[in-house]
């Protein structure tokens, strides 16, 4: 099966162009790295279940991918974190100026959409696809999450209105990955919308884990700044670190219990990277 980083780099977007730095910046934070979660996610449902198509699936993995790549592009903009390191490297708008770097997001973005519209799919499967990345990543999903964390930044939010901002901004978008492969592998809706119901309680503690390692890493170990978080809406910021991984472990145990009561395929498919995350954040302490 072809490794997907290789895939990446294989069919980064690149354009015949005279500007100096287009396709530099759009390729850039693309192979600074990255856990690559999403696609793993999407990959891992097809491997388990329709293994022919794991090689088409590669392009739904990566139009997720330059998705997610967007949005961290967008997140670090002066305008919003104004954040000066991603994956270990100088963010866009400081290294090509804060209008490429918009650009070079709305560029990811959009690709994302026309890789899904020419993936070897039927084209059923294709509208399907490029509906549930639409519906995770924008007007009621991230897009909506970015807008509530900035809105009410240094206004307290509540744990019930902190856990819906971050299931918005992150979950869904993880949520997603696993119903765009249950979409490629053929499964039924039902188990389609059982796979994105997990997402969202994944996608929750991924976001609880990432508050509390921005809280006891460096920023050489996060390779992104880190201790910022003090006016957000962090579950950090809420609970104290203490609160906090009192709380994942709370959500860690309860997607232990599902991911128990999964199908053989399933808990095969997704077992290595469930493992991997669940506790990170007691591991990475």
């Amino acid at each position: 099966m072809p490794d997907f980083e290789t895939f990446l780099k294989n069919n980064l977007p690149v354009v015949e162009t005279f500007h100096p730095d287009y396709n530099k910046a759009m390729s850039e934070m693309l192979l600074a790295g990255g856990k690559r979660f999403r696609p793993r996610l999407l990959l891992s449902i097809v491997d388990a279940y329709a293994p022919l198509l794991y090689d088409s699936a590669m392009y739904a993995a990566l139009a997720v991918e330059l998705f997610h790549t967007y949005s961290l592009i967008h997140d670090d903009l002066p305008a919003m974190d104004d954040a000066p390191l991603r994956r270990g490297h100088r963010t866009l708008h400081v290294k090509y100026g804060e209008a490429l770097a918009i650009l070079v997001g709305d560029a990811l973005n959009t690709h994302s959409f026309e890789l899904l519209a020419k993936a070897p799919f039927r084209a059923d499967v294709k509208v399907e696809l490029i509906r549930i990345l639409a519906e995770s990543g924008g007007v009621g999903g991230m897009v909506l999450g970015q807008a509530i964390d900035l809105y009410f930044e240094n206004r307290h939010l509540d744990l019930d209105e902190v856990v819906q901002l971050h299931r918005c901004k992150t979950a869904k978008l993880i949520a997603a990955s696993l119903r765009m492969g249950a979409v490629i592998a053929g499964l039924d809706s039902k188990k389609g919308q059982e796979l994105y119901d997990f997402g969202l309680e994944l996608g929750i503690l991924f976001q609880v884990q990432d508050d509390i390692l921005d809280a006891i890493q460096s920023t050489e170990e996060a390779g992104k700044p880190t201790r910022h978080d003090s006016c957000k809406n962090s579950f950090v910021t809420l609970l104290g670190v203490d609160g906090a991984m009192g709380y994942a472990g709370i959500l860690a145990e309860k997607i232990h219990v599902r991911f128990d009561n999964m199908e053989a395929p399933l808990k095969k498919a997704l077992g290595k990277l469930i493992r991997n995350y669940l506790h990170r954040h007691e591991r990475d302490r």
